[in-house]
């Protein structure tokens, strides 16, 4: 069974709480699913780690992440509370090299915490997540519009369009265009943050061909921020929904060593944060997940505190 509870020892830190009940921190407030079938609170955050690197072995990149959503809630445990309800759904885990079932897997758990109204975090693993998501995303929806108009926000230096026999953790963009092409639902995808050294001609001939938006890294700067959340915030209120997913390779390898492929460029964190916001505050956002955190290779875990801080934003209400 792909699907496995989290160890509720995961979730410890440090007790202030002689200070009182303000005094609260992650590991003493996140409810810990023990069952597959037990369902979150309507309205509240739910993670849900998968567990995969078989993607990314795929690719030809550098394996380890299928330890990420683990060393995720270990950062997460010790971070000031300020939430509602968090709750932690586990773990879909990749057995070998079924990724495609894991994925299936992930997909059906994703779609039956957004039926349960809850706000679901994807905890990574290799980029093979954002397939999983999607699957997840485009039966909750379906069941809801014939046509919903979704946006796909991704974080990344990458365009992961690639084209290959079976799906890891270069297609995944590539595999739900083609899903929404079968559903004939329109493709909106945007990437920011794309090192156009680390992107072939055949990869940007693709994302011409599929209408991409694209913000490459040397744009993606603090000085040209407020007129690129201008053009977000209105793509955003075109869309019935929004999917982002955060590649950590997106981040400066200084910032995010712990990754499959370090960025040589990469964003500034506090764009990720400005984009979390504005997505968080138009109340259109109703999937995001993280991908990329490979702790074997993790400096200092700078790239876990990163993930976590993040995660702990996307929580927020």
């Amino acid at each position: 069974m792909p699907w496995q509870a989290t160890d509720p020892g995961v979730w410890q830190g440090r007790d202030d709480t002689a200070e009182g009940p303000l005094a609260r921190r992650w590991h003493q407030a996140v409810r810990v699913l023990d069952s597959a079938a037990a369902d979150p609170a309507a309205g509240s955050v739910a993670l849900l780690g998968f567990a995969s690197e078989a993607g990314v072995r795929r690719n030809g990149g550098r394996p380890g992440a299928a330890e990420g959503p683990t060393e995720l809630r270990r950062l997460l445990a010790n971070l000031a509370w300020y939430h509602d309800e968090v709750c932690d759904a586990g773990d879909v885990r990749v057995d070998g090299d079924e990724l495609e079932t894991a994925q299936a897997e992930f997909g059906a758990r994703i779609a039956a915490l957004l039926a349960a109204g809850a706000r679901p975090i994807g905890l990574g693993g290799g980029h093979e997540i954002a397939w999983a998501s999607w699957q997840g995303l485009a039966a909750d929806l379906a069941t809801r519009s014939s046509a919903p108009r979704v946006g796909i926000l991704n974080l990344d230096a990458h365009l992961d369009l690639r084209s290959a026999p079976r799906p890891h953790s270069g297609t995944p963009f590539r595999d739900i265009a083609l899903d929404c092409e079968r559903r004939g639902w329109s493709f909106q995808y945007a990437c920011f943050g794309v090192a156009e050294a680390a992107n072939t001609a055949a990869l940007y001939a693709e994302a011409a061909r599929l209408g991409v938006w694209i913000e490459h890294d040397v744009d993606v700067t603090p000085n040209r921020l407020p007129a690129l959340l201008t053009r977000l915030a209105n793509w955003v209120a075109q869309r019935d929904a929004v999917y982002l997913t955060v590649c950590l390779d997106a981040f400066p390898a200084a910032a995010a060593p712990g990754v499959s492929a370090p960025a040589a460029l990469g964003i500034e964190p506090r764009v990720a944060l400005a984009v979390i916001h504005l997505l968080r505050e138009s109340r259109r956002l109703k999937l995001a997940d993280i991908a990329e955190l490979c702790p074997a290779h993790d400096i200092d875990r700078r790239t876990a505190r990163l993930a976590a801080r993040l995660v702990w934003e996307l929580a927020r209400d």
